[in-house]
């Protein structure tokens, strides 16, 4: 009749077959088992390989074979699924110890042919995953179709979860166990086989983290140590590359070794789209060389390889995290487990697959005892047995005859029955006879291993051992316990280094050697091309580590590594400070300083209109990349010059008229960062400051004028008066002579660079000018042409 309904809540319906659902998926698709570290999948096709013959050292065989093979009998699902999972299986650079053999194009950064045209056939080790399967040592279901039967997981005595990892996406759960290397594992196993209470500590000093087949290098051990104690953990991985100089032409960054997982040629396309859309800058060229891995990065002239390489990191796969998630199916349950708990559980793997084993051997070496008595008792009645048998009409007659006079079981019976008359020679008598005994010694060794779990335990550790010495190899992926982040300067070799800044706000370093020194009066080199009446303006010494501090003429601080700094030939004018710094409309840098740290000490800053003021280093400790108000300027003025003191030094102020004050920095006291300060000197109508100098014992002060004049004086010759004073004359203008550039306090070694309009630089001795009074003029330092000017003056602090 009518069909009966039941009203079903949709709600209840939904619950009750999503969990089916998901569960299904979680047992039957995406998770490993801990025991094997197989998906269902994967240990289908292995077995389906291994019972097709298809073993290391056969011949290998077409995939669609044994695709088909394993929906046919197996695995009802895509068979995409299938080839999938088996070409993964065979790739050296997904798997750390692959399990199938591959030929053909198993891919690399391309897709795998299709399996008409590859072939396959199990690895060596993939042997070992399936030893001794056939002495019940797992238990075996119906296939889907109860055509056959398949094991629930494989004896395996490899720990493959934890040497080629796993990684899957269930429903509401995930798993993702990094590659490690065989013989660190195994260690791992053997520490915890004889000392169950290792820490994760203690199997750290074995097992130190993932080694992923494709190299690289992992930064930081805490997410390792997460890991392993917790089941989670987030390590980073990074691409190996290393920086290099050809014989000609810029630098260039070669990558060999990717992290683990990330495409090759998808990392090509994102790095060129960056440098298309100017994310990234100095790239000139990128190649991608042979079938491996090396990729060039070909940079630009002068461009710092080590900066580019950070970007690269930092913007593209180069550097990319792993997020570990240790979960495994234990007895069909998943479970989020520690290193520990994972090794545990392989070793109770061990120990049940050898138990099981031994337990087939010993019935096996029972039941061939019990022939081998039998045929014992057939030789030593040999003459009646052979007449009994001759007298029975059939065989069914003698075996009844033979266990009705002997005390002969069935299958003895049988077995004598189906005895080769050559047994009966007298070496194969023997041969039965030691057979015999042999045999015995085998059940005692058997029932042994059964009653004992050291011997058991024994056992593990040798297979262990023996595995680790057929295929353990080296650590591939390095690890850096780098908590820090790994800074440029770690990889830039410290170096002096000559920065010059030009008058137009260009700025590039050199190594310091690569300057040389000239004696005074010569007409000097081209220290930076002209463009435009560009001139070099300031020229410092600094280490490729410290920091450069630039002040601009608004007042504000700006900072930078020098290394940061572009390096660029001597012909060339390198940079301009606005691309490297983000300077506002008007905005010029006029002094900057190198600085080692930022401990002690002050700067002392000084404004073109006179004004002085004194700020502890430690307050610009925090670079920033805006920039901050270093000191806040009145209307028109300047800041000229900035100098580090320790705070008990003389200051001494010199102008463009040649006077010079002289006044103890104490009179200036320390003042916050946004501080306006206070008048330093008082100067006369339209002079303005040009120097200011730290004042030292035993010096000289060294004026220069823009003819091209100059002269030393004792500093002991500048009186000291209170801050905020007319000052005294340093050198006596003239119009044949030209305003001052600048004071310098030198000693008599200290090498000097006077720099005119046109570029061109000298340096000479300081001992080679001359030591004059004050009140005087100076002598010819250096000849400049009728339209040109000297416009700097600097110091080079060599070693």
């Amino acid at each position: 009749g009518v069909m009966s309904r039941v009203p079903v809540s949709i709600e209840e319906e939904m619950k009750v077959s999503y969990l089916d659902y998901a569960m299904s998926v979680i047992i039957g698709r995406a998770l490993p088992d801990v025991r094997d570290g197989l998906k269902p999948v994967q240990r289908r096709i292995l077995y389906a390989m291994f019972r097709e013959g298809l073993l290391p050292g056969r011949r290998y065989s077409k995939c669609a074979g044994v695709v088909g093979e394993v929906l046919k009998k197996y695995h009802p699902h895509g068979d995409s699924a299938v080839y999938d999972a088996l070409v993964r299986l065979a790739q050296d650079f997904n798997m750390r110890y692959p399990l199938i053999d591959g030929q053909g194009n198993f891919g690399s950064r391309d897709p795998p042919a299709a399996y008409r045209y590859t072939e396959a056939r199990l690895a060596k080790i993939a042997e070992e995953l399936l030893r001794d399967i056939d002495k019940e040592t797992v238990d075996f279901i119906p296939n889907f179709d109860e055509t056959t039967t398949e094991p629930v997981v494989l004896p395996t005595i490899v720990p493959s979860l934890l040497i080629n990892g796993s990684s899957g996406i269930a429903v509401g759960m995930a798993t993702n166990v990094p590659p490690h290397n065989l013989r660190e594992v195994i260690d791992g196993l053997v520490l915890l086989l004889e000392n169950p209470d290792a820490t994760v500590q203690d199997l750290m000093t074995r097992i130190k983290g993932p080694d992923f087949p494709t190299g690289g290098i992992i930064h930081g051990i805490d997410g390792i140590v997460s890991a392993y104690t917790h089941g989670r953990g987030i390590i980073r991985v990074r691409a190996c590359a290393r920086i290099e100089r050809p014989q000609k032409g810029p630098e260039q960054i070669i990558i060999t070794e990717m992290p683990y997982q990330v495409n090759k040629a998808r990392l090509i396309e994102k790095i060129a789209e960056l440098v298309r859309h100017k994310k990234i800058e100095g790239i000139a060229e990128l190649r991608d060389e042979w079938d491996g891995i090396r990729v060039v990065i070909e940079l630009k002239r002068g461009e710092m390889a080590q900066v580019v390489l950070n970007n690269l990191y930092k913007h593209t796969q180069m550097e990319s995290t792993f997020g570990i998630i240790m979960l495994a199916l234990v007895g069909g349950q998943p479970r989020i487990m520690s290193l520990k708990r994972i090794l545990n559980y392989f070793l109770q793997h061990r120990r049940e697959v050898i138990l099981r084993r031994t337990r087939f051997e010993l019935r096996k070496a029972e039941e061939k005892a019990h022939i081998l008595e039998g045929l014992k008792i057939a030789l030593d009645h040999l003459d009646e047995i052979i007449n009994l048998i001759r007298a029975s009409r059939n065989p069914q007659e003698a075996k009844t005859g033979l266990m009705t006079r002997y005390p002969l079981s069935a299958v003895q019976a049988q077995a004598i029955l189906d005895m080769k008359l050559q047994r009966l020679t007298g070496l194969e008598r023997d041969k039965i006879i030691r057979d015999y005994e042999d045999t015995i010694k085998e059940i005692e060794r058997l029932k042994a291993i059964l009653a004992s779990e050291a011997l058991v335990n024994e056992i593990i550790r040798d297979e262990l051992l023996e595995i680790k010495g057929k295929y353990g190899d080296d650590r591939r992926t390095e690890i850096l316990p780098a908590a820090k982040e790994i800074t440029i300067e770690d990889l830039i070799t410290e170096e002096e280094m000559v920065i010059t800044i030009s008058h137009r706000g260009y700025i590039k370093r050199n190594p310091l050697s690569e300057y040389r020194s000239q004696r005074r009066g010569g007409k000097g080199l081209i220290g930076m091309e002209t463009r435009e009446e560009d001139y070099v303006e300031q020229l410092f010494i600094g280490s490729t580590h410290d920091y450069m501090l630039f002040f601009s003429n608004l007042g504000k601080l700006y900072w930078l590594k020098i290394y940061q700094i572009p390096e660029a030939g001597r012909a060339s004018r390198g940079k301009a400070i606005v691309n490297l710094l983000q300077l506002q409309e008007g905005e010029r840098i006029t002094t900057a300083i190198p600085v080692k740290d930022f401990t002690d000490g002050y700067l002392v800053m000084f404004t073109k209109k006179g004004t002085v003021k004194k700020t502890p280093l430690q307050d610009f400790s925090n670079p920033r990349g805006r920039g901050i108000i270093a000191i806040t300027l009145d209307d028109g003025d300047e800041l000229i010059a900035v100098k580090m003191t320790t705070g008990i030094n003389d200051l001494l102020i010199g102008t463009r008229g040649g006077l010079a004050a002289r006044f103890k920095e104490e009179d200036v006291r320390p003042m916050g960062r946004t501080a306006r300060g206070v008048r330093g000197i008082r100067l006369g109508p339209g002079d303005e400051v040009v120097s200011a100098v730290v004042v030292q014992e035993r010096t000289t002060i060294l004026t220069v004028t823009e003819r091209g004049y100059g002269k030393r004086t004792k500093v002991e010759e500048y009186p000291s008066h209170k801050r905020g004073g007319k000052g005294v004359i340093s050198i006596k203008v003239t119009d044949r002579i030209g305003p001052a550039v600048g004071l310098l306090q030198v000693r008599e070694d200290d090498e000097i660079v006077m720099i005119t309009n046109a570029g061109k630089l000298i340096r000479t001795k300081a001992g080679n000018i001359s030591v004059l009074g004050r009140n005087t003029q100076g002598v010819k330092l250096m000849d400049v042409d009728p339209d040109d000017r000297i416009v700097s003056l600097g110091r080079v602090a060599e070693k």
